[in-house]
């Protein structure tokens, strides 16, 4: 892994300063390290002004990995949502934070196992800090073959798991059980999302959160951005009914949702399901040995 953030403009870098001394007040991190496009040093900050009169703005997170001895500790103790309201209060970072966290062990396992997300990290990744306790093994290097292989799995097991859910979202549409059917419809989105993610990166994140799978998908396929688009008031309150769909559709007895809201979400579920099976299938047959 890399230590120099040289690449960076000197704001950002006083940004992951901050925010690494934020991490570190928060939780007993053996490592902190910066991946994704403020690592490689193709970050995107885009803003502009659409003919319709609308300004779009694109902002590449900070990509972190938190690497913890005690797991369980942290969670799902809301550290994450914690780190990132400090490092807008106290800090005053405008750059968005993704943050995943894994346990030592998981991290070894996965560079020995040949994990390509995690492989890819200690190529590429920047070490912010790491406590001096713990040594990381040489990664496996996985073939070609080996790493289509993995990817032709991922994608039967996860595909085929989110195509099920969208029928299990049709049966309760047309059973009128409203509430479940934008359960399932969310489990299929929440699928689709980890299909992609599993075949180009052998890794997906321990979240439900739509907005965060959107996120993490879009830096693969431009295409994503269309999918559930948030332009107008009205686009962005439906997309919020599919996101809070995943608890509050079970346990939210003021949950409502409508057919045609359903209908017009489900449309473009299949639109993600279409755009799924095409850039995956693409990717496969990259592979080539």
């Amino acid at each position: 892994m890399k230590k120099s953030l040289s690449h960076l403009p000197q704001e950002k870098k006083d940004e992951l300063k901050a925010v690494v001394e934020i991490i570190r007040e928060l939780i007993d991190a053996e490592f902190i390290i910066l991946f994704g496009s403020y690592a490689r040093g193709d970050w995107v900050e885009d803003r502009y002004t659409a003919e319709d009169g609308i300004t779009y703005e694109y902002k590449s997170d900070y990509d972190l990995l938190l690497v913890v001895q005690d797991l369980p500790k942290y969670q799902y103790k809301g550290y994450r949502s914690r780190i990132k309201y400090q490092a807008r209060k106290s800090a005053g970072c405008t750059t968005p934070l993704s943050i995943i966290m894994h346990s030592v062990d998981e991290f070894k396992q996965a560079i020995n196992n040949g994990e390509y997300f995690f492989v890819d990290i200690k190529k590429e990744g920047v070490v912010l800090y790491r406590s001096g306790r713990f040594r990381l093994p040489a990664a496996k290097k996985l073939s070609i073959k080996e790493r289509k292989n993995k990817a032709e799995a991922h994608f039967r097991n996860w595909f085929e798991s989110a195509k099920g859910f969208y029928r299990f979202f049709e049966v309760g549409l047309e059973e009128d059980n409203l509430k479940g059917a934008a359960f399932q419809l969310h489990q299929a989105a929440e699928r689709f999302y980890h299909t992609v993610l599993l075949v180009f990166t052998d890794y997906k994140p321990r979240t439900h959160d739509l907005v965060e799978l959107e996120k993490r998908v879009e830096p693969l396929s431009s295409r994503f951005k269309g999918i559930f688009p948030q332009n107008t008031a009205e686009e962005k309150r439906l997309f919020e009914l599919l996101k809070r769909a995943y608890t509050e559709s079970r346990y939210n007895i003021h949950y409502k949702i409508t057919n045609e809201e359903l209908q017009y979400l489900a449309e473009r579920v299949l639109l993600l399901q279409n755009l799924t099976e095409a850039i995956c299938r693409a990717k496969i047959s990259s592979f080539t040995i």
